[in-house]
């Protein structure tokens, strides 16, 4: 047992209260549980409770054995001696305050339903990837749903979150901070890592000043280090236009090479030689990349921000060769809708609760509502279970599930664990 289940039980008073007393056999009644602490100090803050005919207030603490009291060293830390009642599933010693005063204790082994703590054990032990999968079809359809909606919103705030702080780190720019994350989108996993670098090599100013698809080639190729010792007409053509700017703005010292670059085991279309390619064309003749995210309104609209037309050349060459390719090169909509969930779907949640207006947030729950996405590896999990993920909303929601709950086996935090703990889903054998 977990002391986490402790507190669950103590924060529902899932245990018998009749003739409720504490371990010294004073009458106890418990009048408000209090409010759980995740900071430093007691488990509950805020409780009241009435011990024979006085009436208490302050705070709960809990604990497996009382003797936890003593190990955690909190009979010497000021900060309990406001504690009113220590809840213990053993009571093996008295403790006491700083002061010395006894603090009256709760022992619940024998007041909690013997089913449920089975129920609870059995999903702590579960050996399953999906800790309640041999219950999963008797749980509501409602409580699923209602969970993975929950799930979703906690996966769109973390994403949130990790924008505000590029969004601090780059001295709250939002031109600046939308510009990072369209380079990370960009790199699609297998040059995530080369194309963050490029956009810290690349600063967002120097391309603020130039719209022009040519030069944002020139920037994007040359800083990136395709163009160096290239012999193609163009190539030469972009690296004369990128001395220049180079030298302008002093850009040298942070130009990439070539070998930085992941070509291996990728179609032609990915290569990031396309990808940049794609990237000067998002960037082309646009004032503001973070005002064109706010501002569409509609999947479509979504989906040709990130589908801009490239230059000529890339429409018949995938690298800088002179054999020309047949392909126009022009981002497919599977791509795009992985930009729309990496790179649009977090800066609106972001910018959602950087505003504290919920609009740019349903925003972003809604492309995602119009995003059809493949299943993954998490997601058939899930599937298995009789339940299927039919857009990109239900495969964030079913990763979040997975990766916050249902891994680190976190039921009681759950509402899906809940129902199974309070409703006893999980009979005895």
């Amino acid at each position: 047992m977990k002391e986490d289940f402790l507190h669950y039980i103590w924060q529902h008073q899932y245990y018998r209260k009749t003739d409720l007393a504490t371990t010294e056999g004073e009458l106890l009644q418990v009048m408000r549980t209090g409010y759980y602490n995740t900071d430093a100090g007691p488990d509950f803050r805020e409780a009241i409770v009435r011990i024979s005919d006085v009436e208490w207030s302050g705070s709960v603490e809990i604990h497996l054995r009382a003797s936890d009291w003593r190990r955690h060293n909190h009979q010497t830390d000021q900060k309990y001696d406001q504690v009113i009642l220590h809840v213990v599933w053993e009571a093996d010693v008295p403790i006491t305050r700083t002061d010395g005063t006894t603090i009256p204790v709760l022992e619940l082994k024998d007041r909690v339903d013997t089913t449920l703590v089975y129920t609870y054990e059995q999903l702590q032990r579960s050996r399953a990837t999906i800790p309640c999968a041999n219950v999963w079809p008797a749980v509501p359809e409602i409580t699923k749903t209602m969970m993975l909606g929950r799930a979703l919103t906690e996966r769109l705030e973390q994403k949130g979150q990790e924008v505000l702080q590029s969004y601090t780190n780059y001295n709250h720019d939002w031109e600046a901070t939308a510009y990072h994350v369209l380079f990370k989108g960009f790199g699609f996993k297998i040059n995530q890592q080369p194309m963050e670098r490029l956009a810290a090599a690349l600063p967002a100013t120097i391309v603020r000043k130039h719209r022009q698809l040519f030069q944002l080639e020139a920037l994007l190729f040359g800083q990136a280090g395709f163009i160096g010792d290239a012999d193609t007409e163009y190539a030469q053509q972009l690296a004369k236009e990128y001395n220049f700017l180079s030298h302008k703005y002093s850009l040298g010292d942070n130009t990439m090479q070539r070998h930085h670059w992941n070509f291996m085991r990728m179609r032609p279309a990915n290569f990031p030689t396309i990808r940049l390619a794609q990237l000067a064309a998002v960037l082309a003749n646009r004032q503001s990349f973070f005002t064109a995210i706010l501002e569409a309104q509609t999947i479509k609209h979504y989906e040709a921000l990130f589908m801009a037309q490239v230059s000529e050349y890339w429409q018949e060459h995938f690298t800088f060769t002179p054999e020309p390719a047949k392909a126009t090169n022009t981002m497919g909509k599977g791509s795009a809708h992985n930009l729309i969930i990496n790179v649009a779907v977090p800066l609106l949640a972001a910018y959602s609760q950087h505003t504290s207006n919920r609009a740019h947030l349903e925003k972003a729950i809604e492309l995602l509502e119009k995003v059809k996405e493949a299943s993954n590896k998490i997601t058939r999990l899930y599937e298995e279970l009789g339940w299927k993920a039919k857009t990109a909303a239900d495969n964030q929601a079913a990763l979040s599930l997975y990766k916050n709950y249902c891994q680190p086996v976190n039921c009681l935090q759950c509402a899906i664990g809940n129902k199974i703990l309070k409703e006893n889903l999980l009979s005895r054998p």
